[in-house]
């Protein structure tokens, strides 16, 4: 295994010019990640100067069997922390051969919203609070619980420290360090209420590179997960009962919001996000209904509510903010498993857009 290991970790740069790059893309289901590598003939940081590329899209419910090629471009390049060296990691979305977007292609839609003049101008910053649950391979049920049975409740685990009360931390910093080395904007790590659920966040980010940075943080997550023989979740309400859900909360502000005054523009926002409440449910997330009750830090999936360091309301607005005039939200509604290109967009035009 360690012959294994040292070829897995040789240096390539120096012996060739050549790199190896991970072409990344969302699969049919909406939050499977596919990967596969290709040879490039010298280093590459400008996704414009990577070829594009193709896959079977019938293998990956893209795509019909007799018209099978769904064709990859290039949209954001990061370093690859499990190869090293100038090698990749490149973050794509999907089209026909004839240019078209294929319908799960959520960042065509997306990019187009955070291009509009409006929105450009506005600076759309996103910190998106990413929770998981890790589970054990063979019986999906959460690390540190004992097989059919249950931890003691609730309280000692969130921000927790102890073997009895911290579980996967070496997956977490290996997470940590490897979006940091990839060059992703992750902004910090905790545990979680439910033991063996964790958090990571990404942000600040602007526009487009939001969504970007969530994807490729969350397939290295994956990458280190499975090396590491645990299960990865990104389901909404993993254990039933008196647990809390994995949710993806998604602080927001816009130009506008962060000067002088902006916290009017804050609650106008808000109100715009009430209007378009149902909406905003429908693309915040499968299973979120599981979630959202009312109970463990959220707001009931029927019911809009705002207010100042209000964990149970679906917009949640800091006592910064408040003191301050100006600042940020924080939408609590996204499900652990929401789309961020979906979620960042639809925000975006609903509150600089939109016109009730």
């Amino acid at each position: 295994m360690s012959l294994l290991s040292d070829l897995c970790n040789l240096n390539l740069s120096d012996h060739t010019e050549k790199i190896i790059a991970e072409y990344i893309w969302i699969g049919g289901s909406g939050m499977d990640l596919r990967s596969k590598a290709r040879t490039i003939n010298e280093p590459v940081t400008d996704p414009k100067k990577l070829p594009k590329w193709n896959y079977d899209g019938s293998s990956t419910n893209q795509a019909p069997g007799d018209d099978s090629e769904v064709i990859l471009y290039p949209q954001a390049v990061f370093k690859d922390p499990f190869r090293g060296g100038k090698n990749i990691l490149v973050m794509c979305d999907a089209y026909t051969p004839n240019g078209e977007p294929i319908p799960t292609n959520k960042r065509f839609n997306a990019e187009k919203i955070f291009s509009h003049p409006a929105v450009v101008a506005e600076e759309p910053w996103y910190g998106i609070e990413q929770e998981y649950t890790l589970l054990q391979k063979d019986v999906k049920w959460p690390i540190g619980w004992p097989v059919g049975g249950f931890p003691g409740p609730q309280g000692p685990y969130y921000c927790g420290v102890g073997v009895d009360k911290a579980f996967g931390r070496d997956i977490v910093n290996a997470h940590y360090k490897s979006c940091l080395y990839a060059g992703i904007n992750i902004s910090g790590i905790n545990g979680e209420v439910m033991p063996g659920q964790w958090e990571f966040q990404v942000g600040p980010s602007v526009g487009i590179q939001a969504g970007d940075q969530l994807w490729m943080a969350r397939y290295i997550l994956e990458r280190i997960t499975e090396i590491a023989g645990v299960v990865l979740s990104f389901d909404p309400k993993p254990i039933p009962g008196d647990w809390n859900g994995a949710g993806a909360h998604t602080n927001y502000s816009t130009k506008s919001m962060r000067a002088n005054g902006g916290y009017e523009v804050i609650k106008n926002a808000i109100e715009k996000l009430r209007l378009r409440h149902k909406e905003h449910i429908a693309a915040y997330g499968e299973g979120n209904e599981r979630r959202l009750t009312g109970r463990h830090e959220t707001a009931n999936i029927n019911t809009f509510l705002w207010g100042v360091a209000n964990r149970g309301a679906s917009i949640r607005v800091g006592r910064d903010t408040e003191r301050e005039g100006k600042g940020y939200f924080e939408d609590r509604r996204p499900a652990s498993n929401m789309d961020p290109y979906v979620v960042t967009s639809m925000i975006a035009e609903t509150t600089i857009l939109w016109k009730p």
